[in-house]
């Protein structure tokens, strides 16, 4: 039993493909697209940043930031998305905060 990995390994991250899936997530959750990011009512929501240049990596990484709160000038929780997993948290963290600014008003 020393090998558990059943012969496969998961693929490849790839970054344009799970781009084009966030865009059609966060559209499908009515956010409006601006310049480099996703707003709800004028609020900014969702930004992306420009990727840091990694020589020697071969993977690609997503860098975002989410808004904490719903304002105008919001503070921001930064996250990277190396993986199928991290772009689901990132989708279900946004839908929660979602919510919990569609409480709060």
């Amino acid at each position: 039993m020393a090998d558990d990995d059943w012969g496969f390994a998961p693929p490849a991250f790839d970054a344009t493909q799970a781009m084009a899936q966030i865009r059609r997530s966060l559209r499908d959750l009515r956010l409006t697209e601006r310049d480099n990011g996703f707003e709800l009512g004028g609020k900014p929501v969702l930004q992306t940043l420009p990727a840091a240049p990694d020589v020697g990596s071969e993977t690609s990484v997503l860098h975002f930031k989410l808004a904490r709160q719903l304002r105008l000038s919001p503070d921001w929780d930064r996250m990277e998305l190396r993986s199928p997993a991290d772009q689901r948290k990132l989708l279900d963290e946004l839908k929660r905060r979602l919510a919990r600014w569609e409480h709060e008003d």
